[in-house]
């Protein structure tokens, strides 16, 4: 009787280089996924930004401040979590700062990004709801670009597996960084069997959260942050059961990886925002620019070409932004006119009389003359004239 071979049918297969030499400069393969990945960010971010009214080139703004801001705060967060690997026994202190070797984690992204974006959002006079929910459908799918740097540098995969698609991974040189080991033979060493490639179900979970976050937003027209907290939430659950399919070094608490804990907190919040928090979709008229009336393309606002007025005022920017509904903002891509504020809800509460109970109206004491053939008080008369 003859065995079947042990050698799986199919595999994915890992690179075995993931640095580059450009004469003196090395080029990263991970570098070169994040940075794509912001790029995408920011495209699908600043068309959403016009949609909403924002003048060209906000997006740039925004990006100075809350990239760099968003790369330190992920790199904080994963040196925090894995301090053992740069401060304990054998630890190498100044690898903190290798970024380019990997080691960036999305909780820290988000919130030095939020931080960041933050402070660009106030000078430029945004709300940071409407720059927050433009981003929403990107940022995941900027987070699904660079998941592929962790292919390329082999790691972030999980456990044993016989599936087709098992991983292949590659031994990495120690002393060589971004390139496989080699046998005596010049063969990139891989090793045994197959890997759970766990860094693909996250980023192709992050498109199908970037595919949810955009639909569902442009049916139910979420508002007021409601769009991110959706991302929030969709990315959250990914996380949770993906974490726990990784078998790379991580802090451990009450038997479960850090991330697991974080991502189920961080699910809990975006949830309680969601559901507490409502209001319409905010759109912004911009206050000290020019504007150039553009009729809406169809009957859907957010389809209206916001660029069609690039080439005229679009160079002028705005000393801020007001925010409107949908009608009004209709209104003044129609005209060009900025519609007037509405008045104050006045919350003051009515006088009340000496045993504290509210003085009736001129006009209902009037009424109240009328129906009984009195004429109004003095009072009430010399309040009306």
């Amino acid at each position: 009787m003859t065995l079947a071979p042990m050698t799986p049918l199919a595999a994915l297969p890992s690179p075995s280089t993931a640095v580059w030499q450009l004469g003196p400069f090395p080029i990263r393969a991970y570098a070169l996924c994040i940075i794509a990945g912001i790029v995408l960010a920011g495209v699908v971010t600043e068309y959403r930004l016009r949609q909403r009214g924002v003048a060209p080139g906000a997006v740039l703004d925004i990006a100075v401040w809350a990239v760099p801001a968003g790369i330190v705060g992920a790199r904080i967060y994963h040196v925090i979590t894995s301090p053992e690997k740069y401060f304990g026994t054998g630890g190498e202190p100044l690898k903190a700062f290798a970024i380019w070797e990997g080691g960036l984690g999305i909780w820290g992204a988000i919130a030095g990004g939020a931080l960041g974006a933050w402070i660009a959002v106030r000078q430029l006079g945004l709300p940071l709801t409407v720059a927050a929910d433009a981003l929403a459908p990107g940022l995941p799918l900027a987070q699904a670009v660079g998941r592929l740097g962790n292919w390329f540098n082999n790691e972030l995969y999980g456990g044993r597996t016989s599936l087709p698609w098992g991983l292949q991974v590659h031994v990495m040189d120690p002393d060589n960084p971004g390139h496989a080991l080699r046998d005596d033979a010049g063969n990139a060493v891989l090793l045994p069997g197959l890997y759970q490639p766990t860094f693909l179900y996250e980023a192709l979970w992050n498109v199908g959260v970037a595919a949810l976050v955009y639909f569902l937003d442009r049916k139910l027209r979420f508002g007021r942050g409601r769009a991110f907290a959706l991302y929030v939430m969709g990315y959250t659950a990914g996380r949770f059961w993906i974490e726990m399919m990784r078998t790379d070094e991580a802090t451990h608490l009450l038997g479960l990886r850090l991330n697991v804990w974080t991502a189920g907190l961080v699910f809990l919040g975006a949830l309680a925002y969601f559901v507490r928090v409502r209001g319409p979709r905010e759109y912004l008229i911009p206050l000290g620019a020019p504007a150039t009336p553009v009729p809406p393309a169809g009957g859907d606002v957010s389809q209206v070409d916001l660029s069609a007025r690039e080439a005229g005022s679009g160079t002028v920017a705005p000393e801020g932004y007001r925010v409107v509904g949908e009608e009004p903002f209709r209104a003044y891509r129609e005209t060009g006119a900025v519609p007037d504020e509405e008045p104050p809800v006045a919350d003051e509460e009515p006088p009340t009389d000496a045993d504290g109970d509210a003085e009736p109206s001129a006009e209902a004491v009037a009424r109240t003359g009328a129906e009984t053939g009195d004429e109004a008080p003095a009072a009430a008369r010399d309040r009306d004239s």
